[in-house]
């Protein structure tokens, strides 16, 4: 992307450049709904709800569309899920009526190997690690593009440890977590067949198009009616449904490592207001000095985001796409 700013360009966007109207957009998206599960043959929707903004979103919407007894909630936590996001969860899905099962994914999890392998791979860099202990793993912005990742463990008294990931450790921990995002949709895909419904995604622009998702996971879903909205737009339409304060001032986690972990230290090393911005502007070919002046970050940070996101968006392209099969293409 050139860095040459072009006087003839509008400038980079203000979080003002994000805003939609919220009325407009909730009743696009349930027709949207309405429209899609009419072609689908499907009569209502099944989404995991995980307590936070965008499945709030999306359940209010789907209510809105079909009418809340014609959607179920799942609540899918597991031994690392924390109790506060289950909780708001269930209060969520209480306000809006809509009927909600609780699966407990802890005991399938532990008999396919997720803890296990995944402790594997954390005891080659911290050899105590053990009951009582708990993990996550953080982005480290090096200086050149290619992203490299710590594992912080603490131990039961609290002490906190940190140390640089070799790949093999790093590939083995993600690759025994994803089986909590596939499993989920496995449920999901179990209760909307069994109820003749259709499988709703909650991904939103930011995780579609820079591929936050697993493939087989939580990438799955039969149709997806936020994916076109930045993070921004979420959390104005989130403010326009009504979706409860707690909620909305939670910050996005993953909910997926027992140490609190935000996805800005796991995927975006950006702050999701930043990162919307930079995906903005690179949608409407700016250039780097350009997205730099919005986000108020140096020009050779913006640059080495810029070339990241660039990489994303190739892995989401191959991750979104079908098998390929012989005589070329994507079946």
């Amino acid at each position: 992307m050139d860095d040459h700013v072009n006087e003839n360009k509008p400038t980079a966007p203000h979080q003002s450049a994000l805003a939609i109207d919220c009325a407009s957009e909730a009743d696009r998206i349930g027709a949207f709904i309405v429209a899609t599960l009419r072609k689908l043959n499907r009569r209502g929707c099944v989404l995991g709800v995980s307590g936070g903004v965008d499945s709030a979103v999306c359940a209010h919407l789907a209510a809105r569309a079909v009418g809340s007894d014609r959607v179920l909630a799942l609540l899918m936590p597991e031994r690392d899920s924390t109790k506060e996001a289950g909780a708001r969860a269930r209060r969520l899905c209480d306000s809006l009526g809509i009927p909600h099962v609780e699966e407990d994914i802890t005991d399938p999890l532990e008999a396919i190997g997720c803890y296990r392998r995944r402790d594997e791979a954390i005891r080659k860099q911290f050899p105590d690690y053990g009951a009582g202990w708990r993990q996550k793993i953080a982005i480290v912005a090096g200086k050149t593009w290619m992203p490299q990742f710590n594992l912080i463990v603490q131990s039961p008294d609290g002490q906190i440890f940190e140390r640089r990931l070799p790949v093999d450790a790093y590939l083995q921990i993600v690759a025994a977590t994803n089986f909590k995002q596939r499993l989920r949709k496995s449920m999901e895909y179990y209760h909307a067949e069994r109820l003749n419904y259709g499988v709703l995604g909650t991904p939103n622009k930011l995780e579609y198009d820079l591929g936050f998702f697993v493939r087989g996971g939580d990438g799955l879903a039969d149709f997806k009616p936020i994916a076109h909205l930045y993070k921004t737009q979420v959390y104005a339409l989130a403010e326009h449904l009504g979706v409860p304060d707690e909620i909305r001032r939670e910050p996005p986690s993953t909910d997926t490592y027992s140490l609190t972990q935000s996805q800005e230290e796991f995927y975006f090393a950006l702050s999701w207001s930043d990162a919307d911005r930079v995906l903005h502007g690179m949608s409407e070919k700016l250039s780097a000095a350009e997205i730099a002046i919005a986000v108020g970050r140096d020009r050779s940070t913006v640059a080495r985001a810029i070339q990241e996101f660039q990489g994303k968006r190739r892995a989401a392209s191959r991750a979104l796409a079908q098998a390929y099969v012989l005589g070329g293409g994507a079946s």
